[in-house]
């Protein structure tokens, strides 16, 4: 396994064409705006390597016996589910923001049982492959990029009815040394500061989709990738220190728009490639498996956000407030709703005809809906707390200034026993916790409420539960003799003892 210091060398060997601010930039490494996601994916290989930490940030593979980190495994039972949501927890504690290694580790995950499953069908060679891509990434502990997310153009219209086809990534040449891919990824987090890129469809695709209908693994500095750069809220504070509120870690996870422009791709990284009618069932179980995500990820960063809204509240005296302290019970109670959720899909987890294991589809669809729902709620109590500071509070510059930071000094100061510059740290990274990017993220990533709400209605059986209330209402007849020999006077065993009448 990598270290962090290894992690962070490995990137400077790349040649990662990225632009950002109108500009290409030469040493992303270091770069202000780049460097505290580099951070934060640092992190989980240097808590891979700690005794405390190693339970959680490491696995054996079952493919070599050897250890492993956790984010180049393939769960093969509810426990590995169970680790991988706790493991989460404890990084985003730790960060307080994204640390982005889990969207390629859930497409390894969801492409491992896929391509067992289209292989059965067709004959292909998929799996071999992308079992043997699985075995590059463990050895390598290469941090791999989950490229789903298209463009789209216009929503209502499919992949290949778009008045612009690259719109979505698809297939514009075949050979017999492998393919050459075209199009572009949208969002994609982590992915200037990863090693490879993991391509998959975003949507169930018609037979008329076929060419869109492609997976495979491009390294991110391969000829004709070009990744550019999003902007986040607040990032010229980037360039500061005390103004960016988590100046380590950053905030989210740096998302780029990356363009395929005619990518090739050798046959031995092709792990989809026209089987158009396995592209929903890829993408269902991608989603489950990164809305599981959330309740952990955003259980540790929901921690650290309870932390410092009570250190605020600390430090502006009113700690033992009784209204603060109920707030700051919701926080904790929404925080722990959240992450129940990841660990009960988890742990009612299944196989797969592959052998590896797949969360429970509705518990994970309800665990991301509440996310976007709850982390809004507990920013919100969180800014509560805070007070109007958090929009109005002075730049650092101010607070250095040789004239007026001595003004600053006086007038901001809260709890006697508290230096203001603590103060001040504790409310930007309230600020930023609670922010515009952070809260987007939560909202939008791993798909919209309406794609969770479509999942939902989907996996809820519905159907079984109308007929349960049928049952007991007596509006369907029943046929459990024993049943109506134990409890004859139930309604609905009369409404039967009617109907035999009639």
């Amino acid at each position: 396994m990598m270290t962090a210091e290894e992690y962070i060398e490995s990137l400077r060997r790349l040649k990662t064409v990225i632009y950002a601010f109108g500009e290409r930039l030469d040493d992303f490494v270091d770069h202000p705006v780049i460097r505290p996601h580099i951070n934060a994916a640092a992190l989980t290989y240097a808590m891979a390597g700690e005794p405390q930490s190693e339970e959680l940030l490491t696995a054996f593979s079952h493919l070599t016996g050897i250890r492993i980190n956790r984010f180049t495994h393939i769960h093969h039972s509810t426990e590995d589910l169970v680790k991988k949501v706790r493991m989460l927890r404890a990084v985003g504690q730790r960060t307080g923001s994204c640390f982005q290694r889990c969207v390629g580790h859930d497409g390894i995950n969801a492409l491992y049982s896929v391509t067992y499953e289209i292989d059965q069908k067709y004959g292909t060679t998929y799996f071999r492959r992308l079992r043997d891509y699985v075995l590059h990434l463990q050895e390598t502990d290469n941090m791999v990029a989950g490229s789903m997310t298209d463009p789209k153009g216009d929503r209502s219209l499919s992949p290949g009815r778009q008045a612009d086809p690259d719109l979505y990534v698809r297939v514009v040449e075949r050979n017999g040394d492998g393919i050459v891919i075209r199009g572009a990824k949208a969002h994609q987090t982590g992915i200037v500061n990863s090693h490879e890129m993991l391509v998959m469809p975003t949507a169930a695709l018609a037979e008329e989709d076929r060419d869109y209908a492609v997976a495979c693994a491009v390294p991110v500095d391969a000829p004709g990738v070009i990744h550019i750069f999003g902007r986040q809220t607040n990032d010229d504070r980037k360039f500061g220190r005390l103004d960016q509120g988590n100046a380590c870690y950053g905030t989210v996870g740096g998302e780029a728009l990356t363009v395929l422009d005619n990518v090739f791709v050798p046959w031995e990284r092709v792990f989809m490639c026209g089987e158009y009618d396995f592209a929903g069932m890829l993408v269902e179980r991608f989603a489950c498996f990164h809305r599981q995500n959330y309740g952990g990820c955003k259980g540790g960063v929901g921690d650290v956000m309870v932390g410092a809204a009570a250190a605020a509240a600390g430090m502006n005296g009113v700690a033992g407030a009784s209204h603060i302290k109920d707030k700051i019970v919701e926080m904790i109670h929404l925080t722990e709703t959240v992450y129940s959720c990841s660990i009960a899909c988890s742990a009612l987890g299944r196989p797969t005809p592959s052998g590896a294991y797949l969360v429970d589809p509705l518990l994970a669809n309800v665990t991301k809906l509440n996310v976007t729902r709850h982390i809004y709620e507990i920013a919100r109590l969180a800014q509560d707390i805070g007070g109007g500071i958090l929009a109005t509070m002075p730049s650092e510059k101010d607070l250095r200034h040789p004239e007026v930071g001595p003004l600053v000094q006086k007038y901001l100061k809260g709890a006697a026993s508290v230096p203001v510059e603590d103060r001040y740290r504790i409310i930007r990274l309230l600020e930023n916790m609670t922010g515009g990017t952070a809260l987007v993220e939560s909202m939008h990533g791993a798909g919209s409420p309406q794609a969770q709400k479509v999942m939902i209605l989907r996996q809820g059986n519905l159907a079984g539960k109308v007929a349960l209330a049928k049952k007991l209402s007596g509006v369907e007849r029943c046929e459990d003799k024993a049943c109506l020999a134990r409890f004859p006077s139930c309604p609905h065993f009369r409404h039967t003892a009617l109907q035999e009448k009639e």
